[in-house]
């Protein structure tokens, strides 16, 4: 099947009992079982339930993956990847991460004695240098949160493959979509999302999902799962399921609208710099192009008055862009990442990659291009 025919088919089938065409919400905690260990393979809802399985199916299908799995939240997701590694195991990390990754790595899993190194993954051969006989994991994101850099996902994973086949990559490709890009078919071993932006893409469930090929690798992320527990339940799995089904028609939609928003901004006189990848002289452009159908709906953008009072005038006074955390639903959303999503990286860091006050992130939604373009006008004229 064609992408567009996944989303709606892929991993899919009728219910067996009744023939429905969606999956039933299967509120259950437990399952009967004709003798110990026998059963129709449903023991527990912790191990497994058929709403969730169905999710499941599906995006492993829409990713090119074996076998996917989904979660309480994307950090919850993220949590799983590192519990496969041990203590003095070293990862490998963009220096522009979302700031729950970022918060995650250093408030938690560094207490546990996992190590972390941060490096521009504009430059694969930059990632390459980083590598030490520690390391046991690439973490990349692309695009990433929220200056919209772009790593080259197959020239990290040859150049990282090359030093050692057992480093795993792992693909934050939450901004991008399994519609714009498929880090699997890009050789890396493990696709991260946060469901709850895109995949869901109604701002109505949090979720995350993990998607691989591997066999072993799955079984041991099944395991974490279960022992752990951070599962996703059955009505949110039928909500992020049945946002997978329009997913492509609201891509093309938000990318669309994108690029309109980023033109805009990039032509406007109070604006100082946009990022986004469709643009031209974004410095990931070629490497976008080449890796990702489209651009998506994600634009950055700084004021050129560089104060804080500056941004926040424009933040209160959005009309149609919502002031409010997460991205991705159809509702087009504006937030601040020095007061926002990256309030958890020390002041030190953010400025030092160029999260500044004057830093704005836009989640350009799917409603007419026009009121988006006027709602920014007058926005940016207080």
């Amino acid at each position: 099947m064609k992408f567009n025919t996944k989303t709606i088919h892929g991993g899919q089938k009728p219910e067996a009992t009744t023939g429905a065409v969606m999956p039933p919400v299967f509120m259950t905690s437990t399952y009967e079982q004709s003798s110990p260990g026998v059963h129709k393979g449903y023991a527990y809802s912790r191990g497994a339930n058929p709403t969730r399985t169905a999710l499941e199916n599906n995006l492993a299908s829409i990713e090119n993956g074996k076998h996917a799995f989904a979660f309480a939240s994307g950090l919850a997701a993220i949590d799983c990847v590192l519990r496969t590694l041990k203590p003095g195991d070293e990862v490998i990390a963009g220096d522009d991460l979302y700031g729950g990754t970022y918060r995650m790595f250093t408030r938690l899993f560094e207490k546990y004695g996992l190590e972390f190194s941060y490096v521009d993954m504009n430059v694969a051969t930059n990632v390459k240098e980083a590598i030490t006989g520690k390391t046991k994991l690439v973490w990349v994101e692309t695009p990433t949160n929220p200056l919209m850099k772009i790593a080259d996902i197959k020239a990290i994973s040859t150049v990282v493959k090359e030093v050692n086949s057992a480093i795993l990559i792992a693909v934050d490709n939450t901004f991008a979509t399994p519609y714009l890009q498929q880090p699997l078919t890009l050789d890396a071993d493990i696709v991260m999302h946060s469901a709850t932006k895109y995949i869901g893409g109604h701002s109505d469930l949090v979720m995350g999902a993990l998607i691989v090929k591997d066999a072993k690798l799955a079984e041991d992320i099944h395991f974490i799962q279960f022992a752990a527990g951070a599962i996703a339940g059955p009505m949110d799995s039928f909500l992020a399921l049945r946002g997978v089904k329009t997913l492509h028609i609201r891509m093309q939609r938000h990318c669309e609208n994108g690029k309109k928003v980023a033109e805009f901004l990039s032509n406007h006189d109070k604006v100082e710099a946009v990022y986004y990848p469709g643009l031209e002289n974004h410095l990931g452009h070629e490497i976008a192009k080449k890796q990702m159908k489209d651009f998506g709906g994600m634009v950055s953008f700084k004021l050129k008055d560089t104060s804080k009072k500056a941004a926040l005038t424009f933040l209160e006074n959005t009309k149609v862009f919502t002031l409010a955390e997460s991205l991705g639903g159809v509702e087009s959303l504006v937030s601040h990442p020095v007061t926002m999503t990256h309030a958890s990286i020390p002041e030190k860091e953010r400025i030092k990659i160029g999260i500044t006050d004057s830093l704005i992130r836009l989640s350009v939604g799917i409603e007419d291009e026009e009121d988006l373009l006027a709602d920014l006008e007058q926005a940016l004229s207080l």
